[in-house]
């Protein structure tokens, strides 16, 4: 052990061999002791931290919730932890396969003699843990666990916005609506994720419909998108209580493009839309909107959808004077009902670009319309000026933009 573990030592000129003999001769009775403290620096050096298999205690896994366990919420946590050993595999999946319940992601500890779940689980579903963990001499030892989830007797529902691969406008939110209202925020827009290439800023801000009461949680950047960004959400809701006991029953995402900027400009004083596209000019249109006893929103608006023919009546948006009209080339503007469209029955009447005659809608010829309408994307900005009546509400459409930043900031629940 010695002569493998410390340095050799240096060898000597032959013509300092009588002195070296003299100085030996005189240490002859320190060799030992020096020998001694030599020996036990490299014994301490060489000690390994082995362990003899025989001394070893085999690793015990102790899983929460048990097998034996009643059916559990299911936002409960998964517990897994280890004694004599450390945690080297933890599943925890839904029993049957091509089941569409979520897996069960988790964490580990830095000792990693523990590991708990780090999201909920989707009601009404069987799932199996299976720990593996490993004790001092290498030995592993492996549990099971089968439990399930109770079964939701309320449900939410959501819908998200926009599709799936679709390309937008600059001005569109990435949205999540709920079929009901939502008591615990916090704990939804926690398992919300955005990101984006190029990186973007941006928060979650909560609002709801004034008209329908439909509650939203809408994401959107602190100015306009830039062309060209990838942009995708992963909501990890399956299993999250909204409150009162009324869990999400899936997990949603959604990827989408950020097309050509194009912002619509209303003026309605001196009645006229100018379009513009990557910041270029492409038309101005003389319009007619809304008369002084129907006024148009003013504010920044978001296109909804757009169809080439709708049926609009007074009874739908709660205006006395009574109208049943198909309009052609209708580009949805608020949910209130607010659009820009063709009204080809003013067309001869003096009214496009002179005054103001409509309900609250845009209204212009059938061909400026349909020219607009063929150009007109989801998630386009309209920017109305000039009307009597006040600024659109966030929630009445995508009227997130008449917020300055800050103030939309603080509409998140997490804040």
């Amino acid at each position: 052990m010695l002569t493998h573990s410390c340095p050799p030592t240096a060898p000597h000129d032959s013509r300092k061999r009588s002195s070296v003999h003299s100085i030996r001769s005189l240490r002859a009775l320190a060799v030992p002791a020096i020998a001694v403290i030599l020996l036990v620096g490299c014994q301490s050096a060489s000690k390994t931290a082995s362990v003899d298999p025989a001394d070893a205690k085999p690793a015990r896994i102790t899983i929460t919730p048990g097998s034996d366990t009643a059916a559990i919420a299911p936002d409960a946590t998964v517990e897994v932890t280890a004694s004599h050993g450390t945690l080297t595999k933890v599943r925890v999946v839904p029993d049957g396969a091509g089941s569409q319940a979520v897996t069960v992601t988790g964490a580990l500890s830095r000792s990693k003699s523990s590991w708990h779940s780090t999201r909920t689980m989707t009601p009404g579903t069987a799932y199996t843990v299976e720990a593996t963990a490993t004790n001092a001499a290498g030995k592993s030892a492996v549990q099971h666990s089968t439990f399930r989830t109770r079964t939701a007797q309320q449900i939410n529902g959501v819908t998200v916005t926009p599709s799936k691969g679709s390309t937008v406008g600059v001005g569109q939110p990435v949205s999540l609506a709920f079929d009901h209202p939502v008591r615990n925020k916090a704990a939804v827009e926690r398992h919300l994720s955005i990101s984006t290439s190029p990186k973007t800023e941006g928060s979650w801000g909560w609002t709801k419909d004034p008209l329908t009461g439909l509650e939203r949680v809408d994401w959107r950047p602190k100015t306009y998108w830039h062309k060209g960004t990838k942009v995708t959400l992963q909501a990890h809701l399956s299993g999250v209580n909204t409150g009162d006991s009324r869990y999400l029953r899936r997990d949603v995402s959604t990827t989408f493009t950020i097309g050509t900027p194009r912002i619509s400009k209303v003026d309605i004083k001196n009645h006229t839309m100018t379009v513009y596209e990557d910041g270029q000019k492409q038309k101005t249109t003389p319009i007619s909107a809304g008369q002084p006893s129907y006024p148009t929103w003013n504010g920044t608006m978001v296109v909804l959808d757009k169809a080439p023919m709708v049926n609009m009546t007074s009874e739908s948006v709660g205006i006395a004077d009574p109208y049943d009209k198909d309009v052609p080339w209708a580009v949805h503007l608020t949910t209130s009902g607010t659009y820009a469209h063709a009204a080809p029955w003013n067309e001869g009447r003096g009214y496009f670009g002179q005054t103001n005659m409509s309900h609250g809608c845009v209204g212009m010829s059938l061909a400026d319309g349909k020219w607009f309408y063929n150009r007109a994307t989801q998630g386009d900005i309209v920017h109305i000026t000039g009307s009597t009546r006040a600024t659109v509400s966030p929630g009445n459409g995508f009227g997130d933009w008449n917020l300055p930043y800050p103030s939309w900031q603080k509409l998140s629940a997490l804040r």
